[in-house]
């Protein structure tokens, strides 16, 4: 029993030692995109130019009931995890692998926030890696409820519409505060695909 406990330990730490060699490069890689863009502009910087936005609006102004949703459909483990979710990655992961494509992304509220910040939407893991080191930053420097305040006011909803405020307007003319549990759960839905699942392609569909 010793002998085969000692066997499948050598081969976890065999495994993991390949994980390590073969990710090293694409971990530097991502680190040194980080760097740069961090370089060029800072998250100090890149949160000051989301907050001068003209529809930039306060997280307590916003739907608690939206809010909450949010959290439920893009990021449960939102208020508990660093910046990144170790059991969605894991589960992306093994989707990923099984589609032989990326088909989930596994990306926390913080991941998203930090891909708007910085990143463009290409799907390829040098990029994965740096937005990883960005959303360690913004959870070093911000609280969650900022985090969450940015997000929601910088996410594509369709339709030109960036940012809760924009989205509730233009799709309902409505205010972020006072929209319906319909309206909400619709603008939840939108930010899986904005370009297909918002309001008003969905009506027309």
């Amino acid at each position: 029993m010793r002998r085969l406990f000692k066997g499948f330990a050598m081969t976890v730490l065999i495994t993991m030692l390949i994980g390590a060699i073969v990710t090293a490069p694409t971990v530097y890689k991502g680190y040194k995109l980080y760097k740069a863009a961090i370089k060029e502009t800072t998250i100090a910087e890149k949160v000051a130019e989301i907050k001068r936005s003209v529809n930039y609006v306060d997280l307590d102004d916003i739907s608690d009931y939206f809010k909450d949703e949010i959290i439920k459909s893009e990021d449960k483990r939102f208020r508990f995890h660093f910046g990144i979710d170790p059991l969605a990655i894991v589960r992306a992961i093994k989707n990923d692998l099984l589609a032989g494509s990326f088909v989930e992304g596994g990306s926390t509220i913080t991941q998203q926030l930090a891909k708007n910040m910085y990143f463009d939407f290409d799907k390829n893991f040098e990029r994965k890696v740096a937005e990883v080191f960005v959303a360690f930053h913004l959870e070093k420097d911000y609280t969650k409820d900022e985090i969450l305040e940015m997000y929601l006011n910088c996410i594509y909803f369709g339709e030109n519409c960036y940012g809760i405020k924009e989205a509730a307007n233009h799709y309902y003319g409505a205010v972020p505060d006072n929209m319906s549990k319909a309206q909400a759960d619709s603008l939840v839905i939108t930010i899986k695909c904005p370009n297909l699942y918002n309001p008003n392609e969905r009506e027309a569909a």
